[in-house]
């Protein structure tokens, strides 16, 4: 699923569509073009992989504009008998915020990390 780059929109939170992704993702450098609807506003921001170590490693870097970048690193592991551990640490990388990475904010992205995962975990298993 991680490799599919057109199939983004998914599983990751906040993201309404994506509109292109780059015929070789996910290796380095390559990226995925993305829509993001916050009300009445839709933002066009895109998503860079900056480290690509399959099977269980992906980085990325997504660049939203006026609102800075975040680097998203992205691990797989088996857990146990036919499971799988995903971990997903990110963190704000320039822009205002970077400047805003405090508690509160940091809440709010565990929260959308559980969500993303939810989902995730649900298209990995429709597609079983």
């Amino acid at each position: 699923m991680l490799s599919d780059g057109s199939r983004y929109a998914e599983w990751v939170v906040g993201t309404a569509e994506t509109r292109e992704a780059d015929p070789g993702w996910p290796r380095v450098g390559s990226q995925i073009q993305y829509s993001v609807r916050l009300g009445l506003c839709t933002l066009h921001n895109r998503t860079v992989v900056r480290v690509c170590e399959p099977p269980g490693r992906l980085e990325l870097e997504a660049l939203a504009g006026p609102l800075g970048t975040a680097r998203i690193a992205i691990r797989v592991e088996p857990w146990g008998e036919g499971e799988t551990l995903v971990v997903v640490d990110e963190h704000p990388l320039r822009g205002p915020g970077s400047r805003m990475h405090v508690a509160p904010v940091e809440l709010l992205i565990q929260v959308r990390h559980r969500k993303m995962l939810a989902r995730l975990a649900r298209v990995v298993e429709q597609d079983g």
